[in-house]
């Protein structure tokens, strides 16, 4: 995520923090970078020329200049007004309303509302334990009822029918009673994708709008289109009064124009953004959080967010008690750690959080595909094989390489890797977190020879 404009941001970041004291031509020269790189991530013109203003403010003034790590100092000022420009803290949804609290979905065609309908309904049952409904006014778009209906299924949530020879604003009304005779919390309902400029659409929503009152209006947008999303966005706004955005596909968006651009123009927050297509891939927009991701130091807070939310707590305590109580670990605990890294996003949701990763080369990182493959290698093995790995010599590394549709130097480089974390994981057993870490000191996964945890 905003790979682009971290890798920008990161090289001029590095020449600041070397800098024993700041001139007013090294800050002209970094200052220059920046609006380069903002440029190039597809931020709104406006907001960039703000945002040099602000920072240029700041860092002429003595604060900066005179403190004993300038360079840092400057650094600091680029990270405070990346969060200002985003939004300061997160804005969350306000539910605090006699139940149930209606909440619409609006967005062009394409922009991913269904699907974002459902990661909120999910997000909503899961941390806020909240009942909800979830209802479709999509009347046009071929099988968009149906699609509604099986993600409902997926995450949990009721689904109230409809069809497409009826109203919306009718389908609306309906689903807002049937929640409140159920005593449901929440009702979410998504609409027909639209064209700006399509009048007749507008005034549907608009209509819907009017006649269930909504507490939070949510625009849905996609993140790949750049500062045009907040364009769009304020075109909106100007026909409803929306409450904040989702932004979606924010995984697949190397520039971050649309994260950097939105809350200037429109006044609106960003509230949450989506970065991947499974119905949990859906997080809470944090300003700090994401200038942190962006600079490259990391997002530590949503990564033990993560681990709190989707780790399986039981299978860590009975994988911790198996290593101390004198087993090894064997190729079904490392599958398992390989199905819990998955379950937290992926490598590339993983590095993305950890400070420091995203200065490392790209391709000295393994992604998804190798995790996938080093799963296949292992399913192939007997259940004696994964039991006892240490029997896994040259006729049977030829088989599972054949069986997984890998190299026979794939087999070996993944029990290489089951070796380097059986260590590891004897390490923690013996010292705890602490020696562990040390042990990984300079150990990082690089060229897929490293481990996930």
């Amino acid at each position: 995520m905003f790979d682009n404009l971290t890798d920008r941001l990161s090289g001029t970041i590095r020449n600041l923090r070397g800098q024993g004291r700041l001139s007013e031509d090294n800050i002209k020269d970094a200052l220059r970078d920046v609006r380069m790189a903002l440029l190039e991530a597809d931020v709104a013109l406006p907001v960039v020329k703000e945002f040099i203003d602000r920072v240029r403010e700041r860092a002429s003034g003595q604060d900066v200049l005179k403190s004993l790590s300038p360079g840092q100092m400057l650094v600091k000022v680029v990270n405070d007004e990346l969060v200002h420009t985003m939004g300061e803290a997160n804005d969350g949804l306000n539910l605090n309303v006699q139940p149930p609290a209606v909440i619409l979905m609006a967005g062009l065609q394409g922009s991913g509302k269904t699907t974002s309908t459902a990661k909120l309904a999910r997000r909503l049952k899961e941390r806020e334990k909240k009942s909800v409904l979830v209802a479709s006014c999509d009347i046009y778009r071929p099988a968009a009822i149906e699609q509604l209906q099986t993600l409902a299924a997926e995450v949990g949530a009721v689904f109230f029918p409809s069809a497409t020879h009826q109203d919306p604003v009718s389908i609306a009304e309906s689903a807002i009673t049937h929640a409140r005779k159920q005593h449901l919390d929440v009702v979410i309902i998504d609409t027909a994708g639209r064209l700006h400029i399509d009048n007749e659409m507008m005034d549907e929503i608009r209509r819907v709008h009017d006649a269930v009152k909504p507490v939070e209006t949510l625009f849905v947008v996609d993140s790949m289109t750049g500062q045009d999303a907040a364009n769009t966005a304020r075109i909106f706004n100007d026909v409803l009064p929306l409450t904040g955005v989702i932004l979606t596909k924010a995984d697949g968006d190397a520039r971050g124009g649309a994260a950097l651009s939105i809350r200037a123009i429109t006044g609106k927050p960003i509230k949450f953004i989506g970065v991947g297509e499974k119905t949990a891939a859906l997080e809470a927009f944090h300003p700090d959080r994401i200038a942190s991701r962006i600079l490259g130091m990391g997002d530590i807070l949503s990564l033990v967010e993560d681990a709190e939310q989707k780790v399986d707590k039981e299978q860590v305590e009975k994988l911790a008690k198996k290593i101390s109580g004198g087993k090894g670990f064997d190729m079904n605990d490392f599958r398992d750690q390989l199905d819990q890294m998955l379950n937290m996003g992926g490598l590339a949701g993983l590095m993305d959080k950890m400070p420091g990763m995203g200065q490392m080369p790209k391709n000295a990182m393994m992604d998804d595909g190798q995790v996938h493959r080093m799963k296949a290698i292992i399913n192939s093995m007997t259940p004696q094989e994964r039991s006892f790995p240490a029997v896994i010599k040259g006729s049977r590394r030829r088989r599972i390489a054949a069986g997984s549709g890998t190299q026979v130097q794939d087999v070996n480089r993944l029990l290489k890797q089951h070796l380097q974390m059986q260590k590891m994981m004897k390490k923690m057993s013996r010292g705890g977190m602490g020696k562990m870490l040390r042990g990984m000191k300079g150990k990082l996964p690089q060229g897929g020879q490293g481990f996930p945890f």
